[in-house]
């Protein structure tokens, strides 16, 4: 690979990486560079010559670290005794968002911050399932709307049937026939369920917005059926700009409540 190929790649890398990077790091970084200019595929085994220490001109416990650090990025994975070696593995996308999840958990993003995404990217979401979603996946949808139709017994019960919500969601992400389309937007629910401000307004009883959900759920799977993607991409618009008014002022109500630390 050409240093303006490298480059270019690491044009695009973390913009708070460290200055001064540790060995184990960098040694990381040029390994995974070359898995992929080999091409090399989940289930190919790491050429053995790569990991001897002198191939890269670092000590044993070096390259020990570093291959380390690509195991718990999931891009790696060793087996021990008779065939055994450093493997290539498929990153699964649920593990991905979850750790970026966790990036964003350190300095977490407002409500307006994630629904300035969502109002764009979910209606191009729903104009997508419109045209590609095949009948199979829109029962799924169906199914998952059944979780959280009837009236909620507790407050936990209500909780969980929030999450649910989400889920009907995440099944459209999942299914996005742009997998960066559907990656970004299984970001943005993880982000919704995980963070604090997020989980104490869904902790809240509001039967009401149960309902507010469902209808639009049930509306966008008909026009889902209908293949009819500029409807699809308008319900959803109408229900991602309700849903971030509502998220919104449940936290600034929130915020206003004395001795309540969110």
């Amino acid at each position: 690979m050409s240093n303006t190929s490298l480059e270019s790649r690491q044009a695009f890398g973390p913009p708070f990486a460290e200055k001064k990077r540790k060995r184990p790091d960098v040694i990381a970084d040029m390994l995974r560079e070359r898995m992929i200019d080999a091409d090399l595929k989940p289930g190919d085994r790491m050429p053995a010559e790569w990991l001897a220490p002198e191939a890269l001109r670092a000590s044993r416990g070096t390259m020990r670290e570093a291959l380390k650090i690509l195991e718990f990025q999931g891009l790696i994975a060793s087996k021990t005794g008779p065939g055994g070696g450093i493997f290539i593995r498929a990153v699964q996308p649920a593990e991905a968002i979850q750790t970026v999840t966790s990036l964003f958990l350190q300095a977490p993003p407002s409500i307006a911050n994630i629904y300035a995404l969502r109002k764009t990217l979910e209606p191009e979401l729903a104009a997508d399932a419109a045209l590609h979603l095949p009948e199979e996946t829109i029962r799924t949808l169906q199914d998952k709307i059944r979780l959280y139709e009837g009236q909620a017994a507790t407050a936990e019960e209500e909780y969980v049937q929030r999450l649910a919500e989400l889920d009907f969601h995440a099944e459209l992400a999942l299914h996005a026939q742009n997998p960066v389309l559907g990656f970004t937007c299984g970001l943005l629910l993880n982000l919704l369920r995980d963070l604090p401000v997020c989980r104490a307004i869904y902790e809240e009883p509001n039967p009401g917005l149960r309902e507010t959900g469902i209808f639009y759920q049930i509306e966008l799977i008909k026009a889902i059926r209908a293949r009819d993607a500029e409807k699809a991409r308008s319900i959803m618009t109408e229900h991602m700009v309700e849903a971030e008014a509502y998220m919104l002022e449940r936290a600034r109500l929130n915020a206003m409540r004395p001795g309540l630390d969110r």
